[in-house]
């Protein structure tokens, strides 16, 4: 929409007509659109004159200066924005972004500070591409400075994205409103216009206008405030240093705040609504043991003053990177020393390790465009581990990084999966780029380079790219060509000769290091290789193919990997290495084995098979002395199996036999691994309406994990591990009403509720007590009411977690409507309170039923393509084995054309309930004999 809100000076109204001559005569220059392309129309039916969905490159941005004036009993805010830019060729028209904004003026001001001038410019809005052209009435000078000056009104968004709306209620039962900002990735235009794309870097100067009740802050620190009318106040934080658009932050609240100072001088600060400030201390101390770390590690000092982290009652994501101010959800950040569970500290330290990576990943140096996100997240997510494994030994990340990498194989594993650099363009495909391929593929594959280049290598080589490329953008190629360029003296771009790694090449006894072409293989192909192991004698024959689920007929893709594999043997526990480049090899050992296993602890993002009686070797070892491989091994050979019984492989029969050892088994990866494997085949049955088999099922379970559910003590004692296999094992045994569990369950909920809610379970096992609880409508309703006053984020978690676990319909149907109400549960926790539901096996018809009738409202209030998005639909159907109900989701998400059926969630979504029915297909019938066999007898 074109506005016209100005009175103009009388001289400049004889210039009306010259708007008419540029609309009519404007020519195509050549960095705008090809002859052939039709010009789009504005809002007002005029030809809009840029037809991408990107900006174009000719006018670059180099300083904001952002005024923002925020009314929270309205809801509404107006500002004005100060744009310093360049033209590095001549053109008359500005393009750049502004979603539900109403812009009332825009002006250019031009020439030097002796002799300024002013401009009104006409504003031309496309809305299908949130963008506007400013046109002006001669052509920008190249390399002259000039500014845009822009005023605009807008409503405060009652999405999680953008400049939104928060609430809380104080202990007191009081409601206060306070305004935050989420722009990652393309919200920072619904603030303010701007060239909201990640390689526009400028400095930005930020001032807020707020009540004097409120104080504001942003990326740097206060300079300055100033009252400006009665009731009003202006405050001015410092300019920041060159970054992108939707690193920019600000809050608006009445936040207490605690503090500290790093070593090098940095203020570190935890931000939380007043009832809730005593639980920021956890987070303050590790923000900065994590902050002084990371100076250390990468050597370059952190370049902000201060760091702010803030705990906002609203929010989608866990957190976010923002520069100088990360912001988090509640549940990320606080931490209750009485009731926040072990899972909690290694989830908050995680997240808190996370954005501060990106403080140096992300920020100083940015992915040029959204198709190489995870050069922000996965060396994030990769950093979280490197980081809080030396800062906080006594988490021992070391155990929980691999299966990061099976959550993201399930999804690469589908034929709807993507590279992990692949093109995007609109934006719900970037927001379909936050997905477990750009975070958790990403960091394996670059723990596995670090694996293959060695810690020092790999450290000295991301040094390099960080100051390389400071408050620059980079490709994925240019973090290659830096990893290679650490070799003693460069060779062709991207590799190294074997001269100059004499030390590295023994590691690995190759002939050449080649780090762009490996890499490249792991970037800018799909999935990831199956690698079928087969021994004669001393021979060991290698053969790589994609694994990928799907029926028989899915084409070959003809892509190969290069892998760097390990391995060890019965005869040397010592790691081999071997960098497999073609379709097979053959590697010749000193001497005949009786067992070799391959990738050793998880380092590599591929599975292995084992012909012959590879498979009965291991399961033997295991049987007979488990401990002889890593607890990361035996979790991997419980994956890989059931991986390979997917496509047919190794049979069910084999894989089952396999996790008998877990009658044995301690540690809790492999635990949990068997858990992951084994709970989603009673799932299917529970879909099939299978209540026999899927009884003996449940019942082997219990009898497999018997001992260990036994020796778990109803206590908080034990590392962080421990006390996480505890909590999981009892909720299991409560959850398949095992008695004992049950019954202990009940007498801590009775006690608890006899004392209004003081004299609380421990908390590990809290979430046992309240699944059992919960099952009983009095246990529901003094839950729920226990959930409205809680101020523990862990808790109100847990109980969520349980009232979604009732096997009342009608309690189920109420949870759901009233946690997208959002007025006592969050609307944030909806898409989790949803897929608790969706895996219930009476509630699950609800969910799906609820997530289609309600599509369009989810849609707004999540955004189309949102992870959020994404796991609903997930968190719904996954559990589908019938061909009637994949009849259903196809048939919805057809319907809904543009607004869905176009989502990569959807297609893995179908393709996952594809797979669940020809797997129950072809294995239902065996897991039901081989559940009587003799061998289960011994359980």
């Amino acid at each position: 929409m074109v506005l016209w809100l100005l009175k103009w000076p009388l001289e400049r109204v004889l210039l009306v007509f010259s708007w008419v001559l540029i609309l009519l005569a404007m020519s195509t220059p050549s960095w705008c659109q090809s002859k052939d392309a039709v010009s789009p129309k504005a809002s007002d039916g005029s030809p809009f004159p840029w037809n991408k969905m990107r900006l174009p490159e000719n006018v670059i941005p180099v300083h904001y200066d952002l005024m923002i004036h925020v009314n929270l009993s309205t809801q509404t805010f107006w500002g004005t924005t100060e744009i310093e830019i360049t033209a590095n060729q001549p053109t008359s028209t500005i393009i750049l972004h502004s979603h539900n904004l109403q812009i009332s003026k825009a002006i250019l001001k031009k020439g030097a500070q002796g002799r300024p001038s002013e401009e009104l410019m006409k504003v031309l809005e496309y809305p299908q591409h949130e963008q506007i052209a400013l046109l002006t009435l001669e052509p920008l000078l190249v390399e002259h400075p000039y500014t845009l000056v822009i005023e605009y009104v807008a409503n405060l968004s009652d999405t999680f994205h953008g400049f939104y709306k928060s609430t809380y209620r104080t202990k007191e039962g009081e409601q206060r409103i306070l305004a935050a900002t989420h722009f990652e990735p393309t919200a920072a235009r619904t603030a303010f216009p701007c060239f909201d794309e990640p390689a526009f870097k400028a400095r930005f100067s930020i001032r807020i206008r707020r009540e004097p009740r409120h104080h504001a802050i942003s990326n740097m620190p206060l300079v300055k405030s100033v009252p400006i009318a009665e009731g009003l106040v202006e405050d001015h934080f410092d300019v920041t240093v060159k970054m992108s658009t939707y690193l920019v932050a600000f809050i608006i609240s009445d936040f207490e705040s605690v503090s500290k100072m790093t070593k090098s001088g940095v203020k570190v600060s935890v931000y939380a609504m007043p009832d809730k400030i005593d639980q920021a201390d956890y987070a303050l101390d590790a923000a900065v043991t994590l902050l002084e770390f990371y100076e250390d590690y990468f050597n370059i000092p952190y370049p902000l003053p201060k760091q702010d982290l803030a705990a906002i009652p609203d929010f989608q994501s866990g957190a976010m990177e923002n520069w100088g101010l990360t912001t988090y959800r509640e549940s990320a950040l606080l931490f209750d020393a009485e009731k926040s569970s072990a899972a909690s500290k290694l989830g908050i330290t995680m997240t808190v390790s996370h954005e501060l990576a990106h403080q140096w990943f992300g920020n100083l140096v940015t992915m040029e465009w959204w198709n190489d996100l995870w050069l922000n997240e996965g060396f994030a997510k990769f950093m979280e581990f490197v980081s809080v494994r030396v800062t906080h030994p006594e988490l021992k990340v070391e155990d929980y990084f691999f299966g990061k990498c099976f959550n993201a194989m399930e999804v690469d594993s589908l034929n709807s999966s993507h590279p992990v650099s692949t093109p995007v363009e609109t934006p719900a495909q970037i927001q379909e780029m936050f997905d477990g391929v750009s975070y958790e593929k990403g960091s394996c594959i670059l723990n596995m380079l670090r694996d293959y280049l060695t810690d020092d290598t790999f450290k000295n080589g991301i040094m390099q790219y960080l100051r390389k490329y400071s408050y620059k953008n980079t490709k994925n190629e240019d973090l290659w060509n830096t990893m290679a360029s650490i070799c003693p003296a460069q060779t062709t771009e991207g590799s190294c000769s074997p001269s100059q790694w004499s030390s590295f090449s023994s590691h690995w006894h190759q002939e050449g290091i080649d780090v762009k072409a490996m890499m490249n293989t792991w970037t800018l192909q799909k999935g990831f290789p199956l690698v079928t192991i087969t021994v004669r004698g001393q021979n060991v024959h290698m053969k790589q193919e994609h694994y990928m689920k799907g029926s028989d007929n899915t084409p070959e893709t003809g892509y190969l990997w290069h892998i760097p594999l390990t391995y060890i043997t019965s005869k040397s526990d010592s790691v081999q290495r071997f960098l497999l480049k073609t379709k097979t090899d053959v590697l010749i050992l000193p001497e005949a084995v009786e067992w070799i296993k391959f990738n050793v602890g998880m380092n590599g993002y591929y599975i292995v098979h084992y012909e012959n009686d590879g498979w009965d070797s291991l399961t033997g070892l295991l049987e007979g002395t488990h401990t002889a491989i890593s607890s990361n091994d035996r979790a991997s050979l419980i994956n890989n199996a059931f991986q390979l019984v997917s496509v047919g492989k190794l049979s069910i029969e084999k894989a089952l036999d396999l996790t008998l050892y877990l009658k044995h088994e301690t540690e809790i990866m492999p635990v949990f691994q068997g858990l992951n494997e084994l709970i989603p085949m009673y799932k299917l049955m529970e879909k099939r309406d299978m209540d026999e088999v899927e009884a003996q099922f449940k019942a082997f379970l219990i009898r497999l994990l018997r001992n260990l559910i036994d020796k778990q003590t109803w206590t908080d004692e034990g590392s962080v591990s421990e006390r996480m296999l505890r909590s999981r094992l009892l909720l299991l045994a409560c959850v398949l009403k095992y008695q004992p569990c049950v019954q202990r369950a009940e007498g801590y909920f009775r006690q608890w509720k006899e004392s209004k809610g003081t004299v609380s379970p421990p908390t590990d096992v809290t979430l046992a007590v309240f699944a059992v609880g919960a099952q009983s409508i009095e246990g529901w309703d003094f839950l729920f009411s226990k959930y409205q006053y809680s101020l523990s984020s862990t808790e109100k978690s847990q109980i969520e977690i349980a009232l979604s676990m009732s096997r009342n319909v009608e309690k189920l149907q109420w949870l759901l409507d009233q946690s997208f109400q959002g007025d006592i549960i969050k609307t944030q926790e909806f898409p989790y309170i949803l897929t608790f539901i969706g895996s219930n096996p009476v509630g699950y018809p609800l969910a799906w039923q609820f997530l289609r009738e309600n599509w369009n409202k989810l849609v707004q209030k999540f955004e189309l393509g949102s992870h959020s998005i994404a796991h609903m639909v997930m968190g719904t159907t996954n559990h589908f084995s019938t061909r009637t109900r994949l009849e259903e989701v196809k048939g919805f998400f057809q319907s809904l054309k543009e607004n869905g059926s176009q989502l990569r969630g959807v297609q893995q979504t179908v393709e996952t309930i594809e797979e669940n029915i020809r797997w129950m297909d072809k294995n239902f019938d065996r897991i039901r004999v081989w559940l009587q066999s003799d061998k289960l007898a011994l359980l």
